[in-house]
C-alpha cells in the first residue's frame, strides 16, 4: 500500500487547531509525520489541555484519515500540551495581620485528645503572665470555644474602624476570642463544602480588629485537610503545635499532624508536642499515677521526631468539669492542673523565642493552584 506524505498533510488542513481558526497544519501543530507501510504515526503539539480537546482531536484525524485516504491504515496520534513560556504560576496568598507578633496553630491528628481544652488553658495561662492573648477556633465543625470561655450565646458586635466595618472579638479572661459558634445555634449543624467554611474562616481573621497581641492561638480542626491549608496559606504562622494523648492510635494521627507541618510545600517550625491525659491521679491518692492510655508515647514521639516536648498533663476531672463550666481548669490556682499548664506555658513560650532567634520571619506558605499537596513520608 502506497501513501505519500503529501497526501496527509492535505486531509490535515481540513481540521482546526483546538481553540483557534487555524488548520493543524499551518498553526504549526504537526511535529512529524512517519509512515510505516500501512501504519501512520502522527506527533502533534497543542496549548488546550483539556481531556476533552485531544481525544476530538485524535478521534477527528483518524476518522478523516480512514474517511479520506483508507480505512485500513492504523493510525497512531501522539498528542503533547504545552505550556506557556512566560505565563506566571497562579498563587494563593494570603497577608499579614498588623499588631499581631507570633501567631500559634495548635493541632491534633486525632479528635477527642484534648486539643480545644489545652488551647484554652494555654490562652489564660498566658494571659495571666500579663500577656496579649487571642483565639481563633477555627474548628468550624465543632466550635468549643464559646462554652469553654463562657460566652456560649453571645454574639461579636461590630465597629467602624477606617472606614470600615469590623468585628470586635469577645473577650473572657484576659483572652479575646472569635469562633464560628458565636454565629450559630448550639443545635445547629454546620453543614459546608471546604470553599463556604475557608471564605468564613477568613472573614473571621480579616474583618475583625484584633488589637495589638502577643499571641494569637489557632484551635484547628482535627485531622489535615481545607481549613488547615487555608489557614497556613492565609497567616504567616509563626510555629505548629500538635496535641496527642500517649496511646498508639493517637499517635498514628499525630505523626501525620506533624507531617503535614514539615511538608516540602508548608515547611511551618513545630514548636512542640504536648502529651495531654498522660496519667490518671485519683483525688484521694493524688502521688500515685495510673498509665490509662500508655506511658511516654507523646515524649517518645517527639523524641523520635527532633521535636521539642512541651510537657504532660495529668487526666484528672476538675480539667473537664472546668471545661464544661467555661472556666478554663488552668485559673484553678497552685492546683496540679495550673502547675502544669504553667510548665508547659513557658517551655512554649521558650521555644517560639528559640524559634524567632534561630530562624528568618515567617511568610505566609504560598502553595500553586496546579500543583497542591499532596501526601508525603516523613
Amino acid at each position: 500500500m502506497n501513501i505519500d506524505k503529501e497526501s496527509i498533510i492535505t486531509v490535515l488542513k481540513l481540521i482546526n487547531n483546538p481553540g483557534t481558526s487555524e488548520d493543524i497544519i499551518n498553526s504549526g501543530c504537526i511535529k512529524n509525520i512517519q509512515i510505516f507501510g500501512d501504519q501512520i504515526d502522527i506527533n502533534l503539539s497543542i496549548s488546550n489541555p483539556s481531556l476533552q480537546a485531544r481525544k476530538k482531536l485524535e478521534v477527528e484525524i483518524i476518522k478523516s484519515i480512514h474517511s479520506k485516504i483508507n480505512v485500513k491504515l492504523k493510525v497512531n496520534v501522539f498528542i503533547k500540551v504545552l505550556t506557556p513560556k512566560n505565563s506566571s504560576t497562579k498563587k494563593i496568598t494570603g497577608k499579614i495581620i498588623p499588631g499581631i507578633d507570633s501567631i500559634i496553630a495548635v493541632a491534633s491528628g486525632k479528635g477527642g485528645v484534648g486539643k480545644s481544652t489545652v488551647t484554652a488553658n494555654i490562652a489564660v495561662t498566658l494571659a495571666s503572665m500579663g500577656l496579649k492573648v487571642g483565639v481563633l477556633d477555627a474548628d468550624i465543625y465543632g466550635p468549643s470555644m464559646p462554652l469553654m470561655f463562657d460566652l456560649e450565646g453571645q454574639r461579636p458586635l461590630a465597629k467602624e474602624i477606617d472606614g470600615k466595618s469590623k468585628m470586635q472579638p469577645l473577650e473572657n479572661y484576659g483572652v479575646k476570642l472569635l469562633s464560628i459558634g458565636f454565629f450559630t445555634k448550639p443545635d445547629q449543624a454546620v453543614i459546608w463544602r471546604g470553599p463556604m467554611a475557608s471564605k468564613a474562616l477568613n472573614q473571621l481573621i480579616f474583618d475583625s480588629n484584633w488589637g495589638e497581641l502577643d499571641f494569637l492561638l489557632i484551635d484547628l480542626p482535627p485531622g489535615t485537610g481545607d481549613i488547615h491549608l487555608s489557614i497556613v496559606q492565609s497567616l504567616p504562622i509563626t510555629g505548629a503545635v500538635v496535641v496527642s494523648t500517649p496511646q498508639p492510635i493517637a499517635l498514628a494521627d499525630a505523626r501525620k499532624g506533624v507531617a503535614m507541618f514539615q511538608q516540602e510545600t508548608i515547611q511551618i517550625p513545630v514548636l512542640g508536642i504536648i502529651e495531654n491525659m498522660a496519667y490518671f491521679t485519683p483525688k484521694e491518692l493524688p502521688s500515685s499515677k495510673y498509665y490509662i492510655f500508655g506511658k511516654q508515647g507523646a515524649k517518645d514521639l517527639s523524641e523520635s521526631k527532633g521535636i521539642p516536648f512541651l510537657g504532660s498533663l495529668p487526666l484528672v476531672q476538675s480539667i473537664r468539669e472546668a471545661s464544661d463550666f467555661g472556666r478554663p481548669a488552668a485559673l484553678q490556682e497552685e492546683s496540679l492542673v495550673s502547675n502544669s499548664f504553667d510548665v508547659i506555658t513557658k517551655e512554649l513560650a521558650k521555644q517560639v523565642i528559640k524559634r524567632n532567634k534561630n530562624l528568618p520571619p515567617t511568610k505566609v506558605v504560598q502553595i500553586t493552584t496546579m500543583t497542591g499537596c499532596s501526601a508525603v513520608n516523613k
